[in-house]
């Protein structure tokens, strides 16, 4: 089994309940959304070199090959020594959900995953230790004639990954300026009973006209939020603010 993979590498993870953690990250290739605010622009034809990390933290690359196999990944990731997890990321890593299926590696499997393809999520879920799971808002599309599917495919997932006890499954929203509070709480009220915890992560503005929100309008909605979850937490994407992958 072998896939088309951006980039591995190693660094520390930058948002939710686990930041800090030392991880190898596999950066996969494509994602089935396009969000206004996604800091990884992703192309569609397939990318012909996958860039390896040499030695963490220099931002020294080699090139591979694509698609790599499942052998292959596994070497790399024993090279980054010990490790809390492996991060599954992209893009959108569930649409490779028969290589994650058969991935070989000692460290358990952290998933980043934008929630929404219940039917591969359904294929790996014994594989995943770590959920760390989106819920897309309806303002973070420019096309919401398929949102209702989108959000009832999301609470479909987050079922099927549910919290449990060899699996912790989290949400996290991003949270711009002119997102409607009573509509986030309608949201998060889906999905509720599936996640640990819930994280709040400001928007991190890129070149463009979405504004991230202040710190006033973040608490109301950490305190409105806390009536229906106790768990709120709001955390920004710390890697942009140390300067690392």
């Amino acid at each position: 089994m072998a896939a088309t993979i951006q980039e591995i590498f190693c660094s520390i993870q930058g948002e939710g309940p686990y930041v800090g953690v030392r991880q190898a990250f596999i950066r996969f290739q494509g994602c089935n959304l396009s969000c206004d605010y996604c800091d990884t622009p992703q192309v569609k034809e397939n990318i012909k070199k996958c860039n390896v990390e040499i030695s963490p933290g220099k931002k020294e690359f080699l090139q591979l090959k694509n698609p790599i196999d499942n052998e292959k990944v596994s070497n790399i990731i024993k090279n980054f020594g010990k490790i809390h997890s492996v991060a599954l990321t992209g893009g959108e890593p569930l649409l490779q959900a028969e290589f994650i299926r058969d991935l070989k590696v000692k460290a358990p499997l952290f998933l980043e995953t934008n929630m929404t393809l219940p039917n591969n999520a359904e294929k790996v879920k014994d594989k995943i230790r770590y959920v760390a799971g989106d819920f897309k808002l309806r303002n973070a599309f420019n096309d919401t004639d398929n949102y209702e599917k989108l959000k009832q495919a999301t609470k479909k997932s987050y079922r099927i990954l549910r919290n449990k006890k060899d699996r912790d499954c989290f949400c996290k929203i991003v949270i711009k300026s002119d997102d409607n509070v009573k509509e986030i709480i309608e949201d998060i009220k889906l999905v509720k009973k599936y996640i640990s915890c819930l994280i709040l992560q400001p928007l991190t503005p890129l070149n463009g006209p979405l504004e991230k929100p202040s710190m006033n309008c973040i608490l109301d909605l950490q305190e409105n939020i806390t009536e229906i979850i106790n768990d709120v937490r709001i955390i920004p994407q710390t890697h942009k603010i140390v300067g690392v992958l």
